[in-house]
């Protein structure tokens, strides 16, 4: 028998002579591209006036990414913001990945809001920096501050035209204190060159070349690779287990039973029984040789099908009411018209291109992780919570994510490699299949929507209700089984409709299984179900879809949620 061979991203893609030779990608050739992992806060001389920003006395700015490179470009976007605002030359920009840590803020990297709920901030970042070398630049030759311009990685001072490069000031500028923000004016929009445009990818050399360190990626000496046979059903656990034909396969070190979890679930690893090897080949012919009953507990005969139905049963009654605007039942019963449909979304799963990974390496009471996460911050408190240490002796290093879609923002598979590896003394990267993955998800919600709209004689929508039932996110946290008012606000109470008399209500979902964020996230169901209304709406009226949305939601205007019918965004019962 011979021993599996080890094979890296870089050498499979070197056996099959991928090249980045002959594509143009746009990529600046000297700027810099540290790996995701081990972000270093600069120390001594130079210019840091923050957690983010380094300039050294060689010129080299270095940026710190606290948000998750997940292929969206945040790690391209961060250093071009930067450069902008500072007027410095992005082929002197050099990027470190920021572990997870309170000092970066929030580093949940979710809502596309990495750029879009940050930009001003950003900016504030890179503008104190600017401001310092500025004032640097001033007191050096003593000329007013208003004078001095930073731009093209250098001071210049428009009247005499005397330059200094960043490098050149750095070391000044860092012993000056730091500004207060309302001391720090941003660019005008005019002045920055490179927002807006089409930019180089930072990282696309390393992806097409195989460098880039994915979760899988990383390694460490006496490193061990487990895949775990998990629950099949919600709420399971092992009953017997028999690890003797695992053990014999060659490669495999040890076989171990994980803690059985409790609800709400939240994070916590989820069970079953490890396999534990040299190679992940080697855990995963352990894992398919392990003789398991297996108690399904409560949610054993959970059938989609059947689901289904009890949906439907639940929005075909009344529910709670979350919006309220006119009389519907009065509109609805003096209408010409009365059209109704009912739509259905299954569970839907996250599917990244890299399934969940994670490599723990416990030792002397700390715990170090390499994980491809969304949220480091939340990995490291959910670590620190399954060993029974405190946060500051965890370090989550986060590496780059093949895809996250909101499934790499929960921590289980970070929580799970952390136990492996106390039990086992040595470092263990806990690998998940795609076939894990779909099995184990924190899956999109099911659900079921029913809407109903009332005619008049002239085909002019005069009533709307909108019942829907799905099993919510709050669930994995806490006991809950209806919609929460957050919940709607995606597409159900914020949705602006130019109609008298308009009622939206929550109905019943009995949770069967883990519910996690997906891209979208509620949007998904209710704007399908919505669009998929108005357009049978328009079917009936004889109408162009576009005409009947637009007639349906009304001219622009400004509208409050009171005046939608919304009285409160508190949870109701």
């Amino acid at each position: 028998m011979t021993e599996p061979t080890q094979l890296s991203r870089r050498s499979m893609l070197a056996m099959l002579n991928v090249s980045a030779g002959g594509l143009v990608l746009g990529l600046y050739p000297s700027l810099g591209v540290a790996a995701p992992g081990a972000a270093t806060q600069k120390q001594g001389k130079g210019l840091t006036p923050n957690v983010f920003l380094h300039l050294g006395a060689d010129g080299v700015v270095t940026v710190v990414c606290h948000r998750t490179e997940m292929g969206q470009g945040i790690r391209s976007s961060l250093a071009a913001l930067f450069a902008d605002e500072l007027g410095a030359d992005l082929a002197r920009v050099k990027l470190e990945q920021a572990d997870g840590d309170a000092k970066y803020g929030d580093q949940n990297t979710d809502g596309s809001s990495s750029i879009r709920g940050q930009y001003d901030t950003l900016r504030m970042v890179a503008a104190t920096a600017r401001t310092m070398l500025v004032t640097a630049a001033a007191k050096r030759w003593r000329v007013p501050v208003e004078t001095c311009v930073a731009r093209e990685h250098r001071v210049v001072d428009r009247k005499t035209h005397a330059q200094l490069s960043f490098g050149e000031l750095a070391d000044a500028a860092g012993a000056l204190p730091v500004p207060a923000e309302k001391n720090v004016t941003l660019r005008p929009r005019g002045e920055l060159t490179l927002v807006g445009t089409d930019l180089p990818l930072l990282d696309g050399v390393a992806y097409v070349t195989g460098k880039a360190a994915f979760g899988a990626d990383v390694n460490l000496p006496g490193l061990l690779v487990a895949v775990i046979a998990r629950p099949p059903a919600v709420g399971g656990a092992v009953r017997t287990c028999d690890p003797s034909r695992a053990m014999a396969i060659r490669g495999v070190k040890r076989v171990v039973r994980l803690p059985v979890p409790v609800p709400p679930y939240q994070y916590q690893p989820w069970g079953g029984v490890a396999v534990i090897a040299d190679n992940t080949w080697a855990a995963m012919r352990g894992r398919a040789l392990l003789d398991i009953e297996w108690v399904d507990g409560p949610n054993a005969a959970y059938d989609s099908d059947v689901y289904r139905k009890t949906l439907s049963e639940s929005v075909n009654k009344p529910g709670s009411t979350a919006r309220n605007l006119g009389d519907v039942d009065k509109a609805l019963a003096g209408a010409a018209k009365v059209i109704d449909a009912e739509y259905h979304v299954p569970h839907l799963a996250h599917l990244p291109m890299e399934p969940p990974v994670t490599l723990a390496h416990f030792a002397n009471g700390k715990c170090e992780v390499w994980s491809s996460t969304q949220n480091p911050q939340e990995a490291r408190e959910n670590v620190a919570k399954v060993l029974g240490i405190e946060e500051k002796d965890v370090t989550v290093h986060v590496t780059f994510v093949g895809g996250g879609f909101g499934r790499k923002s929960k921590a289980d598979f970070v929580a799970e490699a952390a136990l492996l590896s106390k039990e086992m003394a040595a470092p263990v990267r806990v690998q998940w299949s795609r076939e894990d993955d779909i099995q184990h998800d924190y899956y999109n919600a099911v659900s079921a929507q029913k809407l109903t709209a009332g005619l008049d004689a002239k085909g002019s929508v005069t009533a709307w209700r909108h019942r829907t039932a799905f099993t919510p996110i709050a669930s994995t946290f806490a006991p809950v089984s209806k919609p929460m008012a957050q919940d709607l606000q995606q597409g159900v109470l914020d949705l602006a409709l130019a109609v008298p008399n308009v009622r939206a209500e929550t109905c019943e979902a009995p949770v069967h299984v883990r519910i996690g964020w997906l891209r979208s996230v509620y949007n998904i169901f209710h704007a399908f179900s919505v669009g998929s209304f108005i357009d049978e709406l328009s079917y009936v009226k004889g109408q162009d879809p576009k005409a009947a949305w637009l007639e349906i939601i009304g001219p622009a205007r400004t509208v409050s949620l009171a005046e939608l019918g919304v009285s409160s965004l508190r949870n109701y019962g």
